[in-house]
């Protein structure tokens, strides 16, 4: 398994708010809904995005937008377009001044907008809940990442775009594994593309040292792993390997252990009844009191409390 399998293994999404926005100029809508993560797929028409802190972009009809959390942003059709819509936590929505235009803006079926048939048509994906195992990817990634239409293609959209108007049993599970494909494709595209930043673990997957070592650490994080052991596992020595895995991951080798041990065990508590001892054992530490050990240190709660907190849930 790469860093990147991984990664992405991690964060399914589990009751993703999905919906299909269709609007008529002018529009804007401010997102204060402070989601880890959003995945905006221009269908038809162009609009606008503008972050807090950063001049305007523009998305065009067959690209794919990702809007990393929890900053507020803006989407209109032109940037001179003064906010209308505000989306809150909890994907409510109100004016600016605060009256609720749920029942206004419903347009049926995951269908929302200001016109059923309006000239702007993009698909809406947010990812509502915060898991540890997405950090390193978002770390990643930019506020914005824009994947443009003409540098790849996918039928993702396309089966998406059909299928989030279905009312069938099921539909939501659907949804999200469709949702966590395209979010897949969108990264692959994005990390890719020519003159891409890409990330230190991105890139060390590639390496002959580092890649093999990354492979075994995320095939078996249990493992009692050593900088020795691992070492002698990929052919090379302690210090090479050391000095390799820093300069690539900018880390060491344990240190990113530690980190992929605790994300895999908050990906646990998040998304199965396991037992504090069972999740402890799974991911490499000796008893339940270590992994809370160290869970605090790293999250700032003990993994009961994290297990406990739960992100709101959209209403349909």
């Amino acid at each position: 398994m790469d860093a990147l399998t991984d990664l992405l293994d991690g964060p399914r999404a589990r009751g993703a708010f999905l919906l299909r926005a269709t609007l008529d100029p002018p529009w804007s809508v401010r997102i204060r809904d402070e989601a880890p993560l959003t995945l905006v797929a221009m269908i038809r028409d162009d609009a606008w995005v503008l972050p807090d802190g950063g001049g305007p972009r523009a998305v065009r009809a067959g690209d794919v937008l990702l809007v990393k959390g929890p900053e507020p942003y803006t989407m209109a059709d032109d940037p001179a377009t003064p906010p209308q819509i505000v989306i809150h936590p909890g994907q409510r929505c109100t004016t600016p001044d605060g009256t609720s235009l749920s029942e206004a803006m419903d347009l049926g079926v995951r269908a929302w907008g200001n016109a059923p048939d309006g000239r702007t048509v993009m698909l809406v994906g947010t990812y509502q809940m915060r898991g540890a195992v997405t950090r390193r990817l978002l770390a990643a990634l930019p506020q914005l990442a824009i994947v443009r239409g003409g540098t790849w293609n996918s039928p993702l959209v396309g089966l998406l775009g059909e299928e989030i108007g279905k009312d069938e049993p099921g539909q939501d599970v659907v949804l999200d594994r469709l949702l966590d494909l395209l979010l897949i494709a969108a990264l692959r595209a994005w990390f890719a593309r020519d003159g891409a930043e890409r990330p230190g673990w991105y890139l060390a997957h590639g390496d002959p040292v580092v890649g093999p070592a990354l492979r075994l650490l995320h095939d078996d994080p249990a493992h009692p792993w050593t900088v020795a052991g691992l070492a002698a596992r990929v052919g090379v020595s302690r210090a090479a390997l050391a000095q390799r895995f820093g300069r690539l991951l900018g880390e060491p080798p344990m240190s990113y252990l530690t980190g992929l041990r605790l994300a895999q065990a908050a990906d646990l508590l998040r998304e199965s009844d396991a037992t504090l001892e069972t999740v402890a054992r799974r991911v490499g530490y000796g008893t339940a009191f270590a992994l809370s050990t160290a869970f605090k240190r790293e999250h700032g709660v003990s993994p009961q409390e994290y297990r406990a907190t739960r992100p709101p849930v959209a209403s349909a």
